[in-house]
């Protein structure tokens, strides 16, 4: 059972379910169609490849305490492997894809290519993943601003990424824009939390690097009480008044308070060490949580 757990979590198996998780969420509040299976199996199979190959491109010292470090050394065979079969299937769904729509890819408006093109270009610089011939910058490094990188591409794979594939799809436009962007916000501000939480693991490396994130800049009891309480707060706040003016009954309001709720309660726990299985676990659980909580809450509305 902890080989299979450290399979699903360590491989980054785990990270596909919340994005598939996450999207399902959004698509549902959104009131949207749903995309094909092809995008979602592409949607499921990018986030293992993407983090598998950005962490161990930037962390594979076998000798460190961190226990996936060790992992990821010893199953280098299996993980190259892996990445290229797990590659050339994406290849494969993502040329179906253009194979099938290529027309109204071309067709697609200014605005779609402009939200494409951010999209790659945050997600190659959170880990400095393009050529530095191009641009020699890391997001990473500037710390502070990493967590609300995460966040941002975060929410734009669940909220931007799937309008944009219902667009090619079934050539279906979103036009509630008060609604996506009060959902927008609200995933890119509860990923954002969640990367600050797990900065907590990190903040020993971070602080030898220094690598100015939260938790290295104001410390650990000031990051919880003062930056990550906070902003929960706030977002309990802005619920109840976006709950208020969209007329949300009882039931829905509590399932979106839930996530929040459980949140606070996590990072008020946070004084005390973790382990690297719990930030993989049960912090980036939160987001999982959250997505089943959404979903669970459109099922009170007729």
């Amino acid at each position: 059972m902890g080989k299979i757990i450290r399979f699903i979590f360590f491989g980054n198996y785990f990270v596909g379910i919340l994005a598939f998780a996450l999207t399902l969420e959004a698509t549902l509040q959104l009131r949207l169609p749903f995309n094909s299976i092809n995008y979602y199996l592409l949607l499921f199979l990018a986030p293992i490849i993407y983090y598998t190959y950005a962490y161990n491109k930037v962390s594979t010292n076998p000798s460190a305490i961190n226990p996936r470090n060790k992992w990821y050394f010893k199953h280098k065979k299996f993980i190259n492997w892996s990445q290229g079969l797990l590659f050339i299937l994406c290849m494969f769904l993502a040329a179906n894809l253009l194979y099938q729509n290529f027309h109204n890819i071309l067709n697609l408006p200014l605005s779609y290519w402009v939200a494409i093109v951010i999209i790659i270009i945050a997600g190659g610089l959170y880990y400095g993943l393009l050529p530095k011939s191009f641009i020699n910058f890391n997001l990473r490094n500037t710390g502070w601003l990493k967590a609300f990188v995460i966040g941002f591409v975060w929410a734009c794979c669940v909220n931007v990424l799937p309008l944009i594939m219902l667009k090619i799809e079934t050539g279906i436009e979103y036009h509630d824009s008060v609604l996506w962007t009060w959902l927008f916000i609200k995933n890119w501000m509860f990923c954002t939390v969640n990367a600050i939480i797990f900065d907590i693991k990190d903040y020993p490396t971070d602080a030898n690097k220094d690598l100015r994130t939260f938790v290295v800049r104001y410390g650990l009891r000031r990051t919880i009480f003062n930056i990550l309480i906070p902003l929960l707060i706030i977002g309990l706040i802005s619920l109840g008044i976006f709950a208020n003016y969209k007329d949300f009954i009882w039931p829905q309001v509590l399932c979106n308070i839930m996530p929040f709720i459980v949140t606070i309660y996590l990072a008020y726990s946070m004084h005390k060490r973790k382990n690297i299985l719990y930030y993989l676990i049960v912090i980036d659980g939160l987001i999982l949580f959250k997505a089943i909580c959404g979903i669970i809450g459109m099922q009170f509305i007729k």
